[in-house]
């Protein structure tokens, strides 16, 4: 928000206050104050002058020599290049020795052979931004009106010797986003009183209510206002006025359109002047668009509509696109004479929505969104009245057409000055907080130590007791608020027992090689429930900015294959890498998605290589077993732990298993890439896993057992085992471990094999036993009995037949 010191000045008294002081009281207030912008107070030398005469250079086009009055005893000789220059002009002359804005200095020169005694200035020398400068003098010299002075000061006559106090302005603040809003705001930092603008003008016998009707079929529009000013003559606005919107960073127009934009920047409430004559009718419908409308909006550009967007038509066409701009066909010209003048209230919502999809924002549509002052609508439609009577010579018809349905709901909150203090740190009296809130111009009503505070419409930011204490703080100065520590009860601190477990999977992932990744929780509905291990109803995002990030996820492993076939993409041959994460399962019972967290892994290429020994290990599935088997090892729950070959989706169909707890509870899974997935996505073999980390590390874990460096010999026993191809290593592991009871201590599988030899539909299996009594040596009279009992087992639960 840019914010004019001179206007300001005609709201609030501002005696004594320079534009900087003024920015550093607002800036420690709590609305930062980004620049302060004095250019136009420093221009000196510059005065208004009168072209008498303008000849073409002799020896340059685009040169003219130019004889100007600039009120001293002889006229000056200037050489001026601006394509618009002529004679009989009023216009701004820097005088030799004038610095303009950027330090430019004028000097007595020579142009072609021609003496030059100054220069005929435009508005951008002479610190005016081009992008608002009146589009007639864009490429040129100013021209002032006619019956301007000769030979005063120039800048003074532009009004461009003013500061600009630039605002950032926080989303809540929009209150500040109009001059009568940084009026209230400067007056409770300067207690001082605010004087809004008294509106009187003459009315036409002639009703507006008999020449328009008015007819709203929408709920996004509550309140709309119409006024009706007749023969109007479109002219240049004041000269104040422009410099008033150009300091707000508008661009000047014409009266009718400048007094509009200067009611928006003075009122903060969007009006839209509609051509009564190029309307297309006697009536004006507010309702919502239907779908494929369209509309030549005023920057004569074809929109197309859709119906959540609201427009404002003549009863059959649009002629705005209602909050956001107005349309080219009803607009004003240069040939106006009957205007209507719009001020309405729209629910900030539907204006927002609209700006967005059709990527246009403006003025009105920045307030409108924000949801401007509903009791500032009709006093902005009869300053706009006032203005145009004033300055366009308009007939202002008698009344309003309206429609108000608006229930203004009044805003009342409650604190006590306990509560303030207690807050604060502070000790403020009642009679303080009182006058705060009166600088403030709330309505308050004090009952003991509470207040009852009644919140005006144009603070819709103030809602709870905390608004109200960020007020008294800010108005009473964060400077004199003193310091103090917060006093609170130290806790004891520390991570949980979840923390700490998922700390150390992290740890042990990495000290095993694997690298951590970080991903989007966001994906594409495609992969949305590939390699999910729950599949449930997908999360969709209200709002995605793309497909590719509209679905929240079920499982990791989508986007770690991503980022490896990033990597594998820049000639990354070996990859590993983990992630724990979020996954998101639609639960119909529940508001939100079940969101639980995962541990994802991806592995390929070579797990490590000796070249100097000959030695290459590529990444398999027992490599991968392997890291996750030390991981169950390293949380103490190895034991609680099976596996189970199964068929996944995505998964190679031979080897893929179920991580399963005893209980036969699925955790999570491992396996290969499918074949034809890795070769779609140009990957290597590839091995993934996927765990649910909730389940995992809320395993009651077996407590931790120191187990003495034995002193006695162990004995192992190798058997090597037919049986048939579906009975699992698992399952004859089980056997072995229950028959083999507290003298076997370790079981280890070291070969399978099927082929020449082995009977169609069997396979050989070994396994090494180790026996073990910590208490004595054992003599092969008892390993054997325990031995030959684990085969009678595995012969009977099996049927294992001993390999010869």
């Amino acid at each position: 928000m840019f914010v004019s010191y001179k206007w300001l000045q005609e709201f609030v008294d501002l005696t004594g206050e320079t534009p900087g002081e003024l920015a550093e009281k607002i800036t420690r207030s709590g609305i930062e104050v980004e620049s302060v912008n004095t250019t136009g107070m420093n221009i000196e030398n510059v005065v208004v002058g009168h072209v008498l005469t303008c000849e073409q250079h002799p020896d340059a086009d685009k040169l003219h020599v130019c004889t100007v009055n600039v009120g001293a005893e002889t006229p000056l000789q200037i050489v001026c290049g601006a394509p618009n220059v002529a004679s009989g002009q009023k216009v701004p002359v820097a005088l030799v020795g004038a610095v303009l804005p950027g330090g430019f200095k004028i000097k007595k020169g020579n142009l072609r052979g021609q003496e030059s005694n100054g220069m005929i200035c435009s508005l951008a020398e002479l610190g005016v931004d081009p992008r608002v400068t009146p589009k007639e003098y864009a490429t040129g010299i100013y021209v002032f009106p006619t019956d301007t002075i000769v030979g005063i000061d120039a800048v003074k006559a532009l009004c461009l010797d003013d500061a600009v106090i630039e605002l950032g302005l926080t989303p809540n603040r929009s209150d500040c986003m109009s001059m009568i809003g940084v009026a209230y705001e400067v007056a409770a930092i300067l207690g001082k009183d605010v004087k809004i603008p008294e509106i009187e003008y003459p009315s036409s016998p002639e009703k507006a209510s008999e020449l328009l009707t008015l007819q709203v079929e929408t709920e996004n529009n509550p309140l709309y206002i119409a006024k009706i000013i007749k023969n109007v003559k479109i002219a240049p606005s004041p000269l104040w006025m422009q410099a008033y919107l150009i300091a707000s960073g508008v661009r000047p127009h014409n009266n009718v359109v400048d007094i509009t934009n200067y009611v928006l920047m003075e009122f903060g409430t969007p009006l839209h002047a509609f051509d009564l004559d190029l309307l297309g009718s006697k009536e004006i419908v507010v309702r919502q668009a239907k779908s494929g409308e369209k509309i030549t909006t005023i920057d004569e550009i074809e929109r197309t509509l859709t119906p959540e967007m609201m427009v404002v038509t003549n009863g059959v066409d649009p002629v705005a696109i209602a909050g956001v701009m107005g349309g080219a066909e009803s607009a004003v010209t240069d040939d106006t004479k009957n205007i209507i003048i719009e001020a309405a209230w729209f629910k900030g919502q539907s204006v927002r929505k609209t700006s967005r999809e059709l990527g246009l924002r403006s003025e009105a549509s920045a307030r409108f969104e924000k949801e401007i002052d509903p009791n500032r609508v009709k006093a902005a439609a009869e300053r706009a009245a006032q203005l145009l009577s004033q300055f366009a010579g308009g007939q202002v018809s008698a009344g309003i057409v309206a429609v108000d349905n608006y229930q203004v709901t009044e805003t009342v909150v409650t604190v006590t000055i306990d509560k303030i203090n207690a807050v604060l740190g502070t000790q403020l009296s009642a009679e303080l907080v009182l006058s705060i809130l009166s600088r403030l111009q709330f309505e308050t009503k004090l009952d003991g130590q509470t207040l009852h505070i009644e919140v005006p419409s144009r603070r819709g930011d103030i809602s709870i007791p905390e608004d109200i204490i960020e007020e008294v703080g800010r108005i009473y100065g964060y400077d004199n608020i003193p310091k103090t520590l917060p006093v609170a009860q130290a806790n004891e601190v520390g991570l949980t027992d979840y923390q700490l477990k998922r700390r150390l999977v992290r740890t042990y992932l990495e000290s095993a090689g694997l690298s951590q990744t970080v991903t989007y929780s966001l994906t594409s509905p495609i992969k949305s429930q590939q390699f999910a291990m729950n599949q449930a109803q997908v999360v969709a995002l209200a709002m995605p900015l793309s497909e590719e990030k509209s679905i929240l996820r079920q499982s990791l492993v989508p986007s770690l294959l991503d980022v490896m076939k990033y990597n594998s993409a820049r000639q990354m041959d070996n990859i590993a890498l983990y992630e724990v994460g979020s996954t998101f399962l639609n639960d119909e019972t529940t508001e939100l998605p079940n969101e639980c967290e995962h541990l994802s892994g991806a592995v390929t290429g070579t797990w490590y290589a000796q070249p100097w020994q000959g030695e290459k290990k590529q990444v398999d599935f027992f490599v991968v077993k392997g890291i996750l088997e030390g991981l169950f090892a390293k949380l103490r729950i190895d034991k609680m732990i099976t596996w189970k070959q199964t068929a996944l989706d995505g998964l190679h169909p031979g080897r893929a298993a179920e991580i399963l707890l005893q209980s036969g509870e699925q955790i999570g899974y491992l396996g290969q890439l499918h074949p034809s997935i890795a070769k779609k996505e140009d990957l290597k073999e590839t091995y993934v896993f996927e765990l649910s980390l909730d389940k995992l590390l809320n395993i009651a874990v077996r407590p931790a057992k120191f187990t003495e460096i034995p002193k006695f010999p162990s004995i192992s026993r190798d058997i090597a085992l037919v049986v048939n191809r579906d009975v699992t290593a698992e399952e004859i592991k089980k056997t072995i471990i229950k028959a083999g009871g507290r003298m076997l201590k370790e079981i280890n599988v070291f070969d399978v094999y099927e082929g020449s030899h082995i009977e169609e539909g069997k396979k050989s299996m070994a396994f090494s036993l180790k026996y073990f009594d910590p208490s004595k040596t054992l003599t092969d009279e008892e390993v054997t009995s325990v031995h030959e009992k684990v085969l009678e087992q595995v012969k009977e639960k099996c049927g294992a037949v001993l390999r010869g």
